[in-house]
């Protein structure tokens, strides 16, 4: 994967790239910065995860067991040919092969590859390609949902490594292999951890714009050094701290600060694959000790909408920080942390391409000082509020305009894959823009207006509205689509389209179902519309852009599923 090189990170965050650095000169690789050093430091005996089952079923693995899962997976890697840089895709669900596979990857130099696993076999065949992954390790059921009947299309998968949901995986006749199998036979002794760089490819992320394809976005290993002081800063991380965050394995932050910022901490890592059951989560905050929380906006307003009499019988526990990620908290949620929880809920902010932490509300006296503020932008960090005028940017001190990032730092990404021409539209004069309307006020806190572009933010989900309009337009009845997002009170929007239909093909509730059931076997449930609305043709301006403006105006309300809209374009 030829990709530019970033800088060494020791002149950002030097205390950080020292410590993290491998057993050579110049070395850094983010498997020995997790799990070889704490072992080499004889803290092997230390609990690294502690994964909890359906039910009952609950392991401890020390960092001596997930060294040796890493060392057996990387053996099993090398066995197959995989060679430095190649591209690993992983779809698994949180579980002890997530761990083991994503370091076993970087252990062999290789790049790991997340996917997530609500996508439909549209979204996921693409993503496969754009990755150019030569390996998938994948559940045995995502499998056969997203992948399998498209297999023999894929030809540069050489290999499919299937985990069973219980015991032996069950598609072996389809040229897969069982993981566990070869993972039992591997031999884990000699194996030796590639000599990666700061500035090699270690992960690959997909997230999506408003036009064109979905963006592979390549991050170092030397983001490990930002995620570890990122996480020092933000949740005070020991190793004392037992750790949770509850982000899907095909979210960048479930790999920044769910598997590499803890491990390489060396705390406990708790991991659970659940969706948001509030008994069961307040169990977990109080039976598990969690010190450190890191969820989403949307988990904490099912938790309130759970009421306060349940968040009142697990009153006790022993947090310390909670945090949130992925759409603007709301001043009620952070309030309500502090009479729930006992700690306030504190607003983050970054992006998939800044990598790490950027903006946030540090603890001040144990209280929040701007609930609703995304906060102020962490040391080391250079944030800014610009204008784009020309092919530069005007700065503003006080006021609106588009977040701005100083390019550079470990964290912030190298590439999209191979189109250089894409990652380089997204600087200018040496920042990086991120698309995101801010207002910054006077004391420096920074605080969301909304997105420059038309994303749609989805439960934290960030979902591209072209590609599912793509999608849709695949289906024979459909002409051309317009996808918005309606707002919801707990999703923060869900994604409705509207279209206009192919001669032959008649507006009616069947064929409003049908389109929802294509949508989302295709796309799968995250990326699905959830209405769609017949209208004679789609709003333009004069250049052909879909004025989604005028959309948003009648998603919001003004008309009902199936009906038949006569859109006039806005001005």
């Amino acid at each position: 994967m030829a990709l530019p090189k970033i800088g060494e990170p020791s002149a950002v965050f030097p205390v950080g790239a020292a410590e993290l650095a491998g057993p050579r000169p110049g070395e850094l690789n983010i498997t020995h910065a997790c799990v070889d050093r704490h072992i080499a430091a004889g803290q092997g005996g230390s609990v690294a995860l502690r994964w909890l089952g359906r039910g009952t079923r609950r392991r401890d693995f020390s960092y001596d067991e997930l060294g040796e899962m890493a060392d057996r997976m990387a053996a099993v890697l090398s066995r197959l040919g995989v060679a430095p840089g190649e591209t690993v895709a992983v779809l698994l669900g949180r579980g002890p092969e997530l761990y083991a596979g994503a370091l076993g990857i970087w252990k062999v130099g290789a790049v790991f590859c997340p996917l997530f696993a609500l996508l439909g076999p549209g979204p996921m065949k693409l993503r496969l390609e754009l990755a150019k992954a030569s390996v998938l390790i994948a559940g045995d059921g995502l499998y056969a949902r997203t992948v399998a009947d498209q297999r023999a299309t894929l030809s540069g998968l050489r290999h499919v490594l299937l985990v069973g949901e219980d015991g032996k995986a069950a598609r072996l006749s389809e040229g897969c292999t069982d993981l566990r199998a070869l993972l039992a036979a591997a031999d884990p002794v000699g194996v030796d951890t590639y000599p990666t760089r700061a500035g090699d490819a270690a992960i690959l992320h997909f997230t999506s714009g408003t036009t064109g394809t979905p963006k592979p976005t390549v991050h170092a290993h030397g983001a490990v050094v930002a995620q570890l002081d990122t996480a020092r800063q933000v949740f005070g991380i020991t190793p004392d701290d037992v750790f949770w965050c509850t982000a899907d394995p095909g979210w960048v932050t479930c790999t920044a600060y769910g598997m590499v910022a803890p491990l390489a901490a060396g705390c406990t890592v708790v991991v659970e694959d659940g969706e948001v059951e509030p008994r069961r989560w307040y169990s977990i905050l109080r039976d598990e000790k969690v010190t450190a929380w890191y969820t989403t906006p949307t988990a904490i307003r099912t938790l309130m909408r759970s009421g306060a009499a349940l968040a009142r019988t697990f009153c006790r526990n022993t947090l310390r920080v909670v945090a949130s990620v992925g759409e603007p908290l709301n001043p009620e949620a952070v309030l309500w942390g502090e009479k729930a929880l006992g700690v306030p809920v504190r607003d983050t902010w970054w992006q998939t391409e800044t990598g790490a932490i950027t903006i946030a509300n540090i603890p001040d006296a144990g209280r929040v000082r701007n609930p609703g503020s995304m906060g102020r932008p962490l040391p080391g960090v250079e944030a800014a509020v610009v204008r784009r005028e020309g092919g530069g940017v005007v700065a503003v001190a006080v006021g609106v305009g588009e977040l701005a990032i100083r390019e550079g730092g470990p964290a912030m990404f190298i590439g999209y894959g191979d189109d250089e021409a894409r990652r380089q539209a997204c600087f200018a004069d040496g920042w990086y823009l991120t698309g995101d309307l801010v207002r910054r006020d006077a004391d420096g806190f920074y605080w969301f207006l909304g997105r420059a572009d038309d994303m749609l933010n989805s439960g934290g989900h960030q979902i591209g509205p072209f590609e599912v309009e793509c999608l849709l337009m695949d289906h024979p009845a459909v002409a051309e689509a317009g996808v918005v997002g309606r707002p919801d009170p707990l999703m923060l929007e869900v994604p409705v389209a509207f279209v206009t239909l192919n001669p032959g093909f008649e507006v009616g509730e069947a064929l409003m179902a049908e389109l929802l059931a294509f949508a989302r076997h295709e796309l799968g449930a995250a990326m699905a519309p959830c209405d769609v609305h017949f209208v004679a043709a789609l709003p333009k301006t004069a250049s052909g852009k879909i004025l989604r403006r005028v959309l948003k105006t009648y998603a919001a309300g003004k008309c009902k599923d199936g009906q038949v809209v006569e859109l006039r374009p806005g001005r």
